[in-house]
């Protein structure tokens, strides 16, 4: 079996966490950079796979988050790709990135503990108490629940596997990548505490078979933008931008 993960492109939350409270977290669009970064992670999965024969030359089926920025991601991989390399595209929304409930679109923790100074005690709390693992914002998510939800996710990846069809191709989120990597690999929980998220439109391969064990690598590590480098900030597929802060 063969799983290639890939984490969307670079959006325009990842240059300026504004993005999140203007254009809501599911609706945050790729840059022009983040896009030419996802059609790289599709050539590059393109060049893995010509490489293999036999069962290695099976068709890939892509899933991907409903979000913007990963289905902006997944359009740009499937260009990329050959048409014969391409069977069912798929989106799920269990691979949808972590909630945070109350603090969704407020990244500033400064910020959380001003607007909700009570939620914000207590999640602190929990997340000094029992991990950041377990800790669940107000009204969202825990690392915990998104990792219930990939293992619930893995079970249709698993089952497709079993009649034939296990070149996958997930384009998904950094947290959600990571949980589903940690449930595939059954993992434990201190493994998720001490591994970072994966960077924009890298891709981490799973690879091997139920009798021999499986490994995951860091196929391939995407060029991230450079001190000074401007260029290509725009949004993806739109004339975007974000908007100034309102003068005091």
């Amino acid at each position: 079996m063969r799983v290639f993960l890939v984490r969307h492109g670079e959006s325009l939350g990842n240059l300026d966490e504004r993005a999140y409270s203007q254009f809501g977290d599911h609706n945050v669009p790729l840059t022009q950079w983040g896009h030419r970064q996802a059609a790289e992670a599709g050539a590059v999965i393109a060049a893995y796979m010509s490489g293999l024969t036999g069962r290695g030359v099976q068709k890939l089926r892509v899933w991907y988050s409903p979000f913007l920025r990963t289905r902006q991601s997944k359009e740009a991989l499937l260009e990329a790709l050959p048409v014969e390399r391409i069977g069912k595209v798929r989106e799920d929304y269990l691979l949808r990135e972590q909630d945070f409930g109350l603090f969704t679109e407020i990244y500033d923790h400064a910020e959380r503990k001003q607007k909700f100074p009570d939620e914000f005690e207590k999640w602190a709390r929990l997340r000094s108490n029992s991990g950041k693992f377990y800790a669940r914002p107000p009204d969202g998510e825990s690392r915990a629940d998104v990792a219930q939800r990939m293992r619930l996710f893995l079970q249709t990846i698993m089952h497709e596997a079993r009649h034939g069809h296990d070149n996958v191709v997930i384009v998904g989120h950094g947290v959600t990548n990571r949980a589903f990597e940690m449930s595939f690999l059954q993992h434990p929980v201190d493994w998720f505490e001490r591994s970072d998220n994966p960077g924009n439109a890298d891709i981490t391969l799973i690879e091997g078979t139920r009798e021999m064990g499986y490994t995951s690598t860091l196929l391939h590590q995407a060029t991230d933008r450079q001190p000074g480098q401007n260029d290509l900030r725009q949004a993806y597929g739109a004339e975007l931008t974000i908007r100034p802060e309102p003068e005091a």
